[in-house]
């Protein structure tokens, strides 16, 4: 008889071994089929690094028209261009180098320029009325130069070019900003096109 109960309770023992090592086999399962889940976006994502310059902020080009405010002085305010020299001629101080800097930039320098003289503490504010274009290339339906928008991002330039064609590769995009050398982004929301860019969409390989 109490071999009997010794062995009974030696089966159950056993068969609670074996449910506790079914438990963790599963759970095992559970949690490597969500690693495998979460590693899946991350495969497909782009291999192009997303460069420091993506989103820059607005530098001034020849071209670009402007609005400049002199708080209290209407004889100074008015609308000026940037010219192909990059400089924008203003009342009593001439011209002023616009070219490569942002509006803060800008603005601070013509205080600057009006505080030489003429006025003892200018407040001045500068917008853009009109960007110069930009230039979209390569595997596009409707490639060619566009107006420019505030905020605009490679994927809108795509988008107002007509959209891709079938040889696109729609994983990366080439800009040439500035004269500089073309760079290579991801074709991403997270990158802005500026005025003057020059935008080539690629053709992948079948």
């Amino acid at each position: 008889m109490m071999f009997e109960s010794i062995a009974t309770w030696a089966c159950r023992g056993v068969s609670a071994a074996i449910v506790a090592m079914s438990i963790a086999t599963l759970a095992a399962c559970a949690g490597g089929g969500g690693s495998a889940d979460q590693a899946g976006p991350q495969a497909a994502a782009s291999s192009v690094a997303l460069p420091a310059d993506a989103n820059l902020d607005y530098r001034l080009g020849s071209g670009d028209k402007l609005r400049v405010i002199v708080y209290g002085e209407q004889d100074l305010s008015g609308e000026f261009d940037v010219t192909g020299t990059g400089r924008v001629s203003l009342p009593l101080i001439g011209q002023v180098q616009a070219a490569g800097k942002t509006l803060d930039e800008f603005s601070q320098e013509v205080a600057t320029e009006l505080q030489k003289g003429y006025l003892t503490s200018p407040k001045v504010s500068v917008e853009v009325l009109n960007y110069r274009p930009f230039y979209i290339i390569g595997e596009v339906d409707k490639p060619g130069q566009y107006p420019y928008t505030n905020g605009m991002t490679v994927l809108n330039a795509v988008a107002v070019a007509s959209g891709f064609t079938y040889r696109a590769n729609q994983d990366r995009v080439f800009i040439t900003r500035d004269g500089a050398k073309e760079t290579e982004y991801p074709a991403s929301q997270s990158v802005h096109v500026l005025p003057g860019d020059i935008v080539r969409i690629p053709e992948r390989f079948f």
